[in-house]
């Protein structure tokens, strides 16, 4: 006898768990993600809503303002720029029988699905990354230390200058610098859902740890949480059924991704499909610190002076700041510009100084003094034109 119509076999539980399982496991991901970023309940938009970032733009007037005089208006305004449409994107893949006979239907669907939910989480992500590193507050530090206390305290003061409360700042590094920067520290790095983080790390909320792509190493960077969003088109859309496109979303108000699979009989392929329009954004782009570490050392500046020395075609070099204990004064004349040196450079061969004795001389040549460590090795330098006793 016939199985009655409609009856459920096995193969529809085995495909309904299976996409059920796929769209429970995508968005736990991003409610873990909003947790620990602090973002509040996701933003439904309709496909075609544009999403633009904000700057502030405008100056201060002057303040000495006289007895009685009209007080200037200082004028700042808040302008937008286009960053992106929400839209529905599509993706797919598929899994030929001979894959499944292979290597099993573990290793050649469940093991493809696991790397499809991550590729769809990491294509959001990355937009993400690749916006950040766009940050409008930008500088240039010495230390990974000095970049991660100046990247939060710069987005502290911008969001103090737009009268916005800040309750906690996220920082974006790489990976190699916080290992670097640490050496054999003992530290709880968390990886959970393909995201690595350190919490309440150097006065930040939490740190997350990038790859180059992400963020490259050398650089930092900040914004409160207050700052980004999570935008969503909805995937369960009813319009979608309407036209014969049923996909499967979460149980809950908030559907961020829609997931079908289907066996294609004319290719022997599992077929999987899926849709989704999430975007991360940062509302303020000038609320996004991005500091570079500039780990070139550069030669500190001396200040040098030239004046007529006691005797005939001498002159009289002073410097400041003063010495260091175990450096050494170098120095070389040219007549046409003063001689160039690099940090670290040997300026052993240079003509040593004593920082007190006359220097002999021409009025119009150029010396160079160095200060050097005690392996010779340039620390300092600065330049003057010679101003020589030319008494006769």
């Amino acid at each position: 006898m016939a199985a009655k119509n409609n009856l459920i076999m096995t193969n529809d539980i085995q495909v309904t768990a299976r996409e059920v399982d796929f769209v429970t496991r995508f968005e736990r991901n991003w409610e873990h993600l909003r947790d620990i970023l602090g973002i509040m309940r996701p933003i439904r938009k309709q496909p075609g809503a544009v999403l633009k970032s904000k700057y502030a733009e405008g100056a201060l007037q002057p303040g000495n303002v006289g007895e009685g005089e009209d007080i200037p208006y200082s004028k700042f305004q808040v302008k937008e720029k286009t960053y992106a449409e929400m839209t529905i994107e599509k993706y797919a893949k598929a899994v030929s029988i001979e894959a499944i006979k292979d290597h099993g239907y573990e290793n050649a669907v469940q093991m493809t699905d696991d790397e499809f939910l991550f590729q769809l989480q990491t294509d959001v992500t990355g937009r993400f990354y690749k916006y950040l590193n766009t940050g409008e507050l930008r500088s240039e530090e010495s230390t990974f230390q000095m970049a991660l206390a100046m990247a939060k305290g710069r987005v502290l003061n911008k969001f103090k200058q737009m009268h916005r409360n800040v309750t906690n700042v996220v920082g974006f590094v790489n990976v190699l610098d916080v290992y670097m920067y640490l050496g054999a520290a003992d530290i709880t790095v968390q990886n959970m859902f393909g995201f690595q983080y350190i919490q309440n790390f150097m006065g930040y909320g939490t740190i997350f740890l990038l790859g180059d792509d992400e963020v490259p190493q050398g650089r930092v960077i900040a914004t409160p949480v207050e700052n980004i969003n999570m935008y969503y088109v909805d995937p369960g859309d009813s319009d979608f059924s309407r036209a014969g496109l049923v996909y499967t979303t979460g149980a809950g108000e908030t559907n961020l991704i829609g997931f079908h699979t289907q066996g294609n009989y004319n290719t022997a392929v599992s077929e999987a499909f899926a849709i989704m329009g999430l975007t991360l954004f940062a509302e303020y782009i000038d609320g996004i610190a991005v500091i570079d570490i500039d780990t070139e050392q550069k030669l500190d500046t001396l200040t040098v002076n030239s004046a007529d020395g006691t005797k005939q075609g001498d002159t009289k070099i002073t410097v400041t700041p003063e010495l260091e204990k175990g450096h050494v004064y170098k120095y070389k004349i040219e007549a046409g510009s003063a001689p160039t040196v690099s940090y670290g450079q040997n300026v052993k061969n240079w003509t040593a100084w004593d920082g007190k004795a006359d220097i002999t001389a021409t009025t119009g040549q150029h010396i160079r003094v160095v200060e050097a460590d005690s392996g010779y090795k340039a620390i300092k330098a600065g330049e003057a034109t010679i101003d020589s006793n030319d008494a006769e």
